[in-house]
């Protein structure tokens, strides 16, 4: 199975083609000793994905998704009236005697062994980084950075500096914020998430006081490279779809000669950032992997290695992520 990446820098729902938009009404919340039953109703055109989101903090922000659950949840819900979710919230770490916050969402279901909606297949090849050959396999990449209103849709914050457009790209992130971000995607969506945090496994809550405020600590996270759940991309991953993969044309910039075609930056961005895909895209129809904003990768910083490599992941160790 190809596995699903993001480029994120540093409200999201599957993109609805033929149907109308699930949704979700008449909720109520039944509190039982040992466990909590949530009802609701269920519209929907196509049987779809429902998910629940828990906040500790009075609704500020739902960064919490529940694992141990039953019932109508997940994905293939049908759509329908008095549909149930049990839920076990001690077994998910949370206190008793705290009040949560519960928030449902449905939306169309994932297809995690297709290409998803608004991603482009970048179909393998082999190139010359200007050092070596390197052969990369086909994977999955969106073709927009991720936008202000899809970071926000699952960590429930919006942290950038230009805000009053939520198609604008996300910024003022770090490396750290964007793993916790494709761990509480995949999350979201029933995939298996890809970082762990040394022995505290994929769950970004149950992760350390601190996991992410020391830039020592990134060498703590490590990568599952068969799971289906979204990441970062490489470096190398990164170069090839943004040379255009195997349609390059060998152009100066993403797409193009002329940066003003393709990108936006000093000279023509008026020192903010513009909402995604608003430039010509590149040869595989991905948009702003030049200008806008920075990008991040896997990557730690290190030389690239001499010799033809396959899918690398680079160094093992240093001091930074590209």
């Amino acid at each position: 199975m190809k596995q699903i990446l993001i480029t994120i820098l540093a409200v999201f729902f599957w993109g609805i083609l033929f149907s109308a938009a699930p949704t979700v009404s008449n909720v109520s919340v039944t509190t039982h000793t040992g466990y909590v039953t949530i009802s609701y109703d269920l519209s929907a055109d196509e049987n779809c994905q429902v998910i629940m989101l828990v906040s500790n903090n009075g609704g500020l922000s739902y960064t919490f998704s529940p694992t141990h659950t039953s019932g109508a949840i997940g994905n293939s819900v049908s759509a329908g009236t008095g549909k149930q979710i049990t839920w076990y919230p001690v077994q998910d770490g949370m206190s008793t005697g705290t009040n949560y916050k519960i928030k449902l969402i449905a939306r169309d279901n994932p297809s995690p062994s297709t290409q998803p909606v608004g991603f482009i297949t970048v179909t393998g090849g082999t190139f010359n980084n200007g050092t070596s050959d390197v052969t990369i396999s086909t994977f999955y990449l969106d073709k927009n950075e991720i936008t202000q209103g899809e970071y926000q849709a699952v960590m429930g914050t919006n942290p950038s500096n230009f805000t009053g457009d939520l198609s604008r790209p996300v910024e003022r992130v770090t490396w750290f914020n964007a793993i916790e971000y494709c761990n509480r995607r995949s999350m979201q969506e029933n995939l298996t998430p890809c970082y762990s945090y040394q022995n505290y496994g994929t769950n970004p809550s149950n992760w350390p006081s601190g996991w992410n405020t020391n830039s020592e600590n990134h060498t703590n996270v490590s990568c599952n490279w068969t799971a289906n759940g979204y990441r970062l991309p490489t470096e190398m991953e990164w170069m090839f779809a943004a040379r255009g993969g195997n349609s390059t044309h060998n152009y100066t910039y993403s797409g193009s000669n002329t940066v003003g075609d393709v990108a936006w930056y000093t000279g023509n961005s008026g020192s903010t950032t513009h909402p995604v895909g608003g430039k010509q895209a590149n040869e595989l129809q991905i948009f702003d992997m030049s200008g806008n904003v920075w990008e991040c990768c896997w990557d730690i910083y290190g030389s690239y290695p001499s010799g033809p490599q396959t899918n690398p992941t680079g160094s093992t160790s240093g001091a930074g992520r590209v």
